[in-house]
């Protein structure tokens, strides 16, 4: 059960039907406590199945009794159309497969959303004895012998029948000849085609196996007759492909069911309190944005031009939906939905597992996801992830009134929760015994993943790592400082404790011109209030990262500027962000004599005069790698083939030391 939906309505069908408690309708293995009896959504929300239409026309809903009433008067009806009534699908006996959905059947479930239809396949129509006769199906292309190019699409093809109908179509690839298998697509529609770009990882001995599954659940596989082969795509400055940036954590297909829409979660998280609500200043962010950030998108189209495939790191967190569901290939964006372009939303987070057990103090389930995962890592940074797949929500409280499960979570408190995506490497680079970042085999995956042998991109969490800030002053600390209220609405949730600590879901960071061209870009899919309080946030921010002094002696002004920040000044993406003095000289009546640093804000020209102070970092290429990328050894804008820094003069936070800072390429 989600926010998503009511969750009184779903505890009056389970009192009304007490037999399906435990049953598919009540939890399917990898979402229990979902809200797919009334919902296609699983998650809760949007639009009703025939079944959630038909309790919802009765009317009443907002009393027990009305609930109860409502429900019981659709219990002779067959909304879903397959002949059989609602109360035959529930609790009807001497069938195979009942408690089956009411307001599901073959003919729908191509709607259905956050729910895998292998899952639900087998209890959609009643069945009597059971159905055991197994799908036919057969893979058409490719079928052997073939040669792919990498990131172009093809269409995968089948034919799959069954007596009682194909439900559902589940789409593998093996890139050793069978020897193992990841999933490309689930729960697709039996239409007998799937448009694939193959994902830039080469090989000679690719085989794909489509598995067809029926509405008995009944399931039949086949595999292509031979090994076929994936080419890399020409191009690229250097010849990268997928497995160069490969990283631990949650794989694609891996992390569960699709993320809840944040409007859904918003039901109760929502439109009470603009203040302190988590939705609406949430809204205001630039996490919320991270998908659509006009910035990010065109490094990002630099990025895979140098090195193919590397988008596929900026993608991980910048849509992280999309990824996870395996919309990442290409990794230019192109197969990524409006909806993957919520960025960094709820379920991201508050999915989210410590990728290290601790004994006592994560939460007992951890111990099987983090043993499940293909690809184990220990460290933070680069959107190494682990994600629930069970959709279990969690968060840093222990005593919430909540209408879904949830688990206190401690990881959630740290700084290290953040450091996930606010630490970034090019995983493409190691630093050899002598301190330099050497770029590794093509087409191999980094040997290490700490950001203390990567090479540097960004490097925010490291900082405060090395800072007096840790562990006293956490990220959450300043980036989702503590006020007084709610976290949800007392309306629909009473009984929810008023709280001192509660964390401001504004996730403020320093970004003020990007979010305000959101609303023209995106005017119908983002806030323009939420954004614009956004902005102003970010500006008290800045205002509050630096202390500025100012001593006059003779002739001479000597400034001091100190880093109130528990990482550099300026910190994150190291191309995007400088820090200066604008010092102005006027006479007695106020006429101006010089200028140091003058900016232009019409041309976004800033003069660069001999007094000029300016705070930034100049990220290069090496001498060590120039012939490789035939680029001259010097300052670069190609931050993916960049792998020294040449300077650094940011501003370092409170207990900085030149040993702790080199140890993970942050030194001046």
């Amino acid at each position: 059960m989600t926010a998503g939906a009511r969750p009184n309505i779903r505890q009056a069908f389970f009192t009304v039907y007490p037999n399906a408690v435990g049953s598919r309708l009540d939890n399917l293995p990898s979402k229990p406590g979902h809200c797919g009896v009334c919902h296609y959504d699983f998650n809760g929300g949007g639009t009703r199945n025939p079944y959630g239409a038909a309790i919802e026309a009765q009317g009443g809903l907002n009393t027990e009794a009305g609930r109860t009433n409502a429900i019981k008067n659709v219990q002779n009806f067959d909304q879903d159309s397959d002949g059989y009534t609602t109360l035959t699908e529930v609790t009807g006996v001497g069938y195979a497969n009942t408690p089956t959905f009411p307001g599901l059947s073959a003919a729908n479930t191509n709607l259905v959303a956050n729910a895998p239809l292998g899952e639900i396949a087998g209890y959609l129509t009643p069945t009597i004895g059971g159905d055991t006769q197994r799908p036919v199906v057969t893979v058409t292309f490719p079928n052997g012998g073939e040669t792919l190019t990498a990131n172009r699409l093809t269409n995968i093809t089948w034919i799959a029948t069954d007596n009682v109908g194909v439900t559902s179509i589940h789409i593998y690839e093996s890139l050793d000849n069978g020897a193992t298998y990841a999933p490309l697509a689930s729960g697709l529609a039996n239409t007998g085609s799937w448009p694939w770009p193959p994902a830039n990882r080469p090989t000679t001995t690719a085989r794909i196996r489509i598995v067809a599954v029926d509405a008995a659940g009944n399931s039949s596989n086949d595999i292509s007759n031979a090994a076929f082969t994936i080419v890399s795509p020409p191009g690229g400055t250097v010849p990268t492909t997928l497995r160069d940036f490969d990283m631990p954590g949650t794989q694609p297909f891996q992390g569960g069911s699709e993320f809840a829409a944040p409007e859904s979660c918003a039901t109760c998280h929502g439109n009470y309190s603009p203040a302190v609500e988590p939705y609406r200043n949430w809204q205001g962010s630039m996490m919320s944005h991270a998908g659509r950030d006009p910035l990010f998108e065109a490094n990002m189209v630099i990025a895979n031009q140098d090195a193919p495939d590397s988008g596929d790191l900026c993608l991980r967190c910048h849509l992280s939906q999309g990824w996870l569901q395996g919309r990442s290939v290409p990794t230019d964006g192109s197969r990524m939905t409006a909806t993957d372009k919520i960025g960094v939303s709820c379920e991201l987070c508050h999915r989210m597992v410590d990728p290290v057990y601790k004994p006592g103090v994560s939460p007992a389930q951890d111990t099987n996801i983090l043993a499940a995962l293909t690809f184990p890592g220990t460290e933070s940074g680069n959107g190494m992830y682990v994600i629930d797949p069970n959709s279990l929500t969690r968060g840093p409280f222990t005593n919430a009134a909540a209408p879904h499960l949830f688990v206190a979570s401690p990881f959630h408190r740290r700084a290290a929760f953040c450091g996930t995506c606010h630490d970034v490497s090019n995983p493409a680079f190691t630093k050899d015994a002598g301190g330099i970042y050497q770029p590794n085999s093509f087409n191999t995956t980094a040997g290490v993943y700490s950001a203390h042998f990567l090479a540097p991109v960004e490097r925010t969490y490291s900082e405060w790592v090395a800072s007096a800030y840790n562990p006293g002053t956490t990220c959450q600390d300043c980036h989702m400082r503590k006020v007084t209220g709610y976290g949800c609405n007392t309306n629909t949730n009473p009984g929810v404790p008023w709280r001192t600590d509660l964390p401001l879901h504004d996730m403020t960071g320093g970004s003020t011109w990007i979010p305000g061209l959101l609303t023209n870009l995106y005017p119908s899919e983002v806030s323009a209030p939420a954004i614009a309080a956004g902005i102003a946030r970010a500006e008290s921010m800045l205002q509050n990262a630096a202390r500025v002094s100012a001593v006059f002696t003779g002739t001479y002004c000597k400034v001091t500027v100190t880093n109130e920040c528990g990482h550099k000044l300026p910190t994150g993406y190291p191309e995007g962000r400088r820090v200066w003095l604008n010092v102005r000289f006027y006479d007695a009546a106020s006429n101006l004599l010089a200028e140091s640093a003058a900016y232009n804000p019409t041309t976004g020209v800033l003069t660069h005069d001999a007094q000029a102070k300016i705070y930034e970092v100049h990220p290069g290429i090496g001498t060590n790698i120039a012939g490789v990328v035939g680029l001259p050894a010097a300052e670069s804008f190609h931050f993916v083939l960049n792998n020294e820094i040449y300077s650094d003069n940011r501003i370092p936070p409170r207990g900085f030391s030149n040993t702790t800072f080199a140890a993970f390429g942050g030194a001046p």
